[in-house]
């Protein structure tokens, strides 16, 4: 391996996606946004999707534009948020889990935070959405 020429390719690729960079700019992390949504539509092979997002995850955690979001993210218990992205993902209301959850009042106390989740809940979910209980309990 050459290594000189290796520094020398990774320079290149730098002043193409400036992203990449030490000190990325909000415009470089949308154009690396973009260019991943790019990649995924024609060429989901691309070695660069896994290199950016990957300096996207770490700019969206360390990034103070986005702390906010990722504090209210920390702070919703995993279950919950699981809950939350199985609805939009299978476009459910809150009505739609009486058998699951109970009344929409219940779901609706559960999905606030003022409620938690029961076992008798995840398993419930769980039978539904054809997961394991243990994807419903948090870390």
């Amino acid at each position: 391996m050459n290594y000189a020429e290796t520094i020398k390719a990774a320079n290149a690729l730098t002043k193409l996606l400036p992203f990449l960079s030490v000190n990325p700019t909000k415009e470089d992390y949308q154009d690396a946004l973009d260019l991943v949504e790019y990649l995924i539509e024609h060429d989901p092979d691309n070695p660069l999707i896994d290199m950016l997002t990957a300096k996207i995850d770490r700019y969206e955690n360390a990034s103070p534009e986005f702390a906010e979001f990722n504090a209210r993210v920390a702070s919703i218990p995993s279950g919950v948020a699981l809950l939350r992205t199985l609805m939009d993902q299978h476009k459910l209301t809150q009505s739609d889990l009486e058998n699951e959850i109970g009344k929409k009042s219940l779901v609706s106390r559960i999905l606030s935070g003022q409620r938690s989740l029961t076992l008798d809940h995840m398993r419930a979910l769980a039978k539904r959405f054809n997961i394991p209980v243990s994807t419903f309990v948090g870390d």
